[in-house]
C-alpha cells in the first residue's frame, strides 16, 4: 500500500496539474529512438515538440505511455551539399504524424508536412528539420481536432463498461488499477460525471482500506513497545492516514493515547485539513494522482506503433 499522504501532497503539488487553458484527454506522445529515417538522439526534441502541438491546441495528454498515442514518421525526400567551409548538408523531409489506438491498431487522424534542415552533419540536418516543425497550422488544429474527437467517441462508447470494470477491481481492493480506469475517462466523455463519482467512491473505500491497515500497524508498534521509540514506530502507520478516512477517530484515540504516556517526547500531530482549502478539489486530485501514478508503473508490452509503419 503507497503512502496515501505523500501520494495526497504529490497530487496538490504536482506538474501534470491540468491548466485552464488545456482539456484532458488520455493522449500520450512517442517518437521511436531510431529507424533508418529517424537518427538517435533525436527522440526526446521529437517528443518534446509533440507535446507542444498538444498544448498549443488546448490538449493536456498523458505523460506515460497508452492507448492513444500521437506519433511521427518521416520519409527523406532529397538532399543537396552546400559547398563551405564548412560543407553543410540540406534535406527536405516528409514528416508524417499519427494519432492511433494502439491496442486496436487504428489511425484516427492523419497529416503530413514538408520541412527542410541544414547542418554540418546528418544528424543536425535532421535535428534543425524537426525545430522547424510547424505547430500552430489550421492543418494540424484540424488534425489534433479529429484525433481529439475519435478519442472521445471511444470513451462514449466505451466508458459505462470502463466504470463497471473499475467498480470489480475495487471489490478486489486493486484501488489503484480501478482509479487508474476511471481517471481516464475525459472531462468531454457523456460518461465523465459518472466516472467521477465512480472514482470518488473507489478513493474513499481505498483511503478506508489503507486507514485500517495503517492503524493496525500502529497499535501493533505502541503494543510492542511503550515508550518513545514505539511512539515513533507507531507515528510512521498514523502519518498514513488522512481525516477522510473512515477510521481516524480511532486513529486520533490511539494519537491521545500515546500523546498522553510520552508527553513532549514524541514530536508529532495528527494531519489535518486546511481551513479555506477546496478538499473537494484535494480529494479528486488525489483520487487522479493515484491513477496515473499506475499507469506509469505499467509495462507497455500492449503498446505498439509498428503498424503505422506499415502504411507506407
Amino acid at each position: 500500500m503507497k503512502k496515501i499522504f505523500s501520494i495526497f501532497i504529490a497530487a496538490l503539488m504536482s506538474a501534470t496539474m491540468i491548466a485552464a487553458e488545456t482539456e484532458y484527454l488520455p493522449i500520450s506522445v512517442y517518437a521511436a529512438d531510431a529507424t533508418e529515417s529517424f537518427p538517435q538522439g533525436a527522440k526526446a526534441m521529437i517528443e518534446n515538440k509533440l507535446t507542444q502541438l498538444l498544448t498549443k491546441n488546448g490538449v493536456a495528454g498523458l505523460n506515460y505511455l497508452g492507448q492513444f498515442i500521437l506519433t511521427v514518421t518521416t520519409t527523406p525526400l532529397d538532399k543537396d551539399v552546400i559547398p563551405g567551409p564548412p560543407t553543410k548538408i540540406s534535406e527536405k523531409m516528409e514528416m508524417n504524424l499519427y494519432i492511433v489506438d494502439a491496442y486496436a491498431k487504428t489511425i484516427f487522424s492523419t497529416t503530413a508536412i514538408t520541412v527542410r534542415g541544414i547542418g554540418e552533419t546528418e544528424n543536425k540536418c535532421y535535428l534543425n528539420a524537426i525545430s522547424h516543425m510547424p505547430l500552430q497550422t489550421p492543418q494540424m488544429a484540424q488534425f489534433v481536432a479529429e484525433g481529439k474527437q475519435k478519442i472521445i467517441d471511444y470513451y462514449n462508447h466505451e466508458g459505462e463498461a470502463i466504470i463497471k470494470k473499475a467498480q470489480f477491481l475495487a471489490k478486489q481492493k486493486k484501488y489503484d488499477e480501478a482509479l487508474y480506469w476511471v481517471s481516464l475517462i475525459p472531462q468531454l466523455c457523456i460518461h465523465y460525471d459518472a466516472a467521477l463519482a465512480a472514482g470518488v467512491e473507489i478513493y474513499q473505500q481505498y483511503l478506508d482500506n489503507a486507514c485500517y491497515e495503517n492503524l493496525a500497524l500502529a497499535r501493533a508498534a505502541w503494543a510492542g513497545e511503550q515508550n518513545s521509540a514505539g511512539a515513533y514506530a507507531a507515528g510512521e502507520y498514523l502519518a498514513n492516514i488522512l481525516p477522510d478516512a473512515g477510521c481516524y477517530d480511532d486513529a486520533m484515540a490511539l494519537y491521545n493515547e500515546i500523546k498522553g504516556k510520552v508527553l513532549d517526547d514524541w514530536k508529532f500531530e495528527m494531519k489535518k485539513y486546511q481551513d479555506g482549502v477546496d478538499l473537494e478539489k484535494q480529494r479528486i486530485d488525489a483520487m487522479r494522482q493515484i491513477g496515473v501514478a499506475f499507469g506509469e508503473h505499467q509495462p507497455q508490452n500492449n503498446t505498439s506503433i509498428e503498424f503505422v509503419r506499415g502504411v507506407f
